[in-house]
């Protein structure tokens, strides 16, 4: 071996040049399911063939060699579902130090031995948005992850096919962490559209100042000076451009129509609005001028701007043709996702079709991979579910969960100890927690024995 191939060897070993690794293919025929496709009807009796991770047919009595054939007479098979507003697998959620911190990439921080993935995969969840946090008026860009569980490479969890986007935020949480906590800008609501509008504006005249530059380099002679470099900055001519999608979290309707105007004025439709719980006020706005609406099924009252609300939202918003998601915002409620969508369905009497589409198509859409994913047609990807009963059921439990026909959960095969809560940050808080019980219990053994026993007698 000469001396050039012996560095290169070298240099592989240390992982300098290192060929990115190819995330798992699988090739799968599930048989004889209910198959519900979500935009192409339910399917009774139906196969499924998957091959090199691609769905490849849909029929009845299909044939396939050399590869695992599972029988679903009795099943249902949906699309992997999608949680269109997800923290699972990150290391840190919020860069909380400016208004504006659009240069932080969520994909730094992924945490791919995160139990919350496979606790996601054993709820049927295949796909999460993780977002970055809501302390900035313009927080950092967000990743779609596809939950390929145990490769312990952050980068086999991103879907690199997925568009770019990133969080904004509205409301209380930039105005209580900048303006309360920081003594800057944003303190009021007022604040928050204008620290949106001055970055819009910058980001503008950054865009012109390197449009100028660009345009001089072609001078005869020109030697001009580039401006200086960006990230920040860059990030929001991307948004102008129509590269990144927003994804906004949202509460109050003026503050929703408010940033729906502010878009429009810069040309901007490519925005999602999350929470959205006064989305209802303004449904026939976000139809028009949004991508759509990522809400809660029922939560709300958990501080001022939540205080009101109602169950019917995600059912309003789909009869005003809003394009609509169920997210979970939740480590634990990440896998009920199926039983959040049965409560819109419950409130709002939506057909089945249109509940599975909350949790599939939907966020799919929201997410710019409708074309990959969220329902189950030849040539999308697979990410299915097998389930032991119609999803929509109370009593239906998730039996297997592919992603791209690899099977990463499969509830014969679950291993007790993934049930357990198992987080290194928070290894320290139990003990805490049963320091700060036993003193609290000893503060009340000390108050009954002293004086506590008067106030169940009439001794006094």
């Amino acid at each position: 071996m000469n001396m050039k191939k012996i560095i290169i060897a070298a240099l592989m070993v240390f992982g300098f040049g290192r060929v990115e690794s190819q995330t798992p293919k699988g090739s799968v025929l599930i048989k004889n399911a209910t198959v519900l496709t979500v935009t192409k009807g339910t399917l009774e009796n139906t196969d499924v063939l998957v091959e090199n991770g691609l769905i490849k047919k849909i029929g009845k009595n299909l044939q396939a060699s050399n590869i695992q054939v599972i029988d679903a007479t009795g099943k249902y098979l949906m699309p992997g579902i999608i949680d269109a507003h997800s923290h699972v697998a990150l290391d840190a959620v919020n860069e909380a130090t400016a208004p504006i911190t659009s240069e932080v990439r969520m994909s730094d921080v992924i945490d791919p031995y995160d139990i919350g993935l496979y606790r996601a995969l054993a709820g049927g969840v295949t796909i999460s948005h993780a977002l970055h946090g809501s302390a900035n008026a313009i927080g950092g860009q967000s990743v779609t992850l596809k939950h390929r569980y145990g490769s312990g490479n952050p980068s086999d969890l991103v879907m690199t096919d997925a568009p770019r986007t990133i969080k904004f935020a509205l409301g209380e949480n930039p105005t209580r962490v900048h303006g309360r906590g920081n003594g800057i800008q944003p303190r009021t609501r007022m604040g928050v559209e204008a620290v949106i509008r001055n970055g819009f504006n910058e980001a503008l005249q950054y865009k012109k100042a390197w449009e100028d530059y660009n345009a001089a380099l072609k001078q005869k002679g020109a030697n001009p000076i580039p401006p200086a470099y960006s990230e920040r900055l860059q990030s929001l001519v991307d948004i102008l451009d129509g590269k990144v999608i927003i994804h906004c979290h949202s509460y109050r309707a003026d503050e929703i129509y408010m940033l729906i105007k502010v878009c429009r004025e810069f040309g901007i439709s490519k925005i999602v609005f999350q929470h959205v719980n006064e989305g209802f006020k303004v449904a026939p706005e976000l139809a028009e001028y949004t991508m759509g609406a990522s809400v809660f099924a029922d939560w709300w009252a958990y501080k001022f701007e939540v205080y009101y609300s109602t169950a019917y939202n995600a059912a309003i918003l789909m009869e005003n043709n809003v394009i609509t998601s169920i997210n979970s915002d939740s480590g634990e409620l990440i896998r009920h996702l199926y039983h959040e969508a049965g409560k819109a369905q419950r409130y709002g009497q939506l057909t089945d079709e249109q509940t599975l589409a909350l949790i599939t198509i939907n966020p799919a859409k929201q997410l710019g991979i409708a074309d990959k994913v969220g329902s189950i047609e030849e040539g999308k990807q697979a990410d299915l579910v097998i389930f032991d009963g119609h999803p929509l059921s109370v009593y239906a439990i998730p039996q297997m969960t592919f992603v791209d026909g690899v099977k990463y959960f499969d509830v014969n095969e679950d291993s007790d100890d993934r049930r357990l809560k198992v987080s290194a940050t928070e290894a320290l808080e139990p003990i805490y927690l049963k320091e700060h019980e036993h003193r609290c219990m000893h503060g009340v053994d000390f108050f009954f024995t002293n004086f506590g026993r008067n106030l169940f007698t009439h001794e006094h």
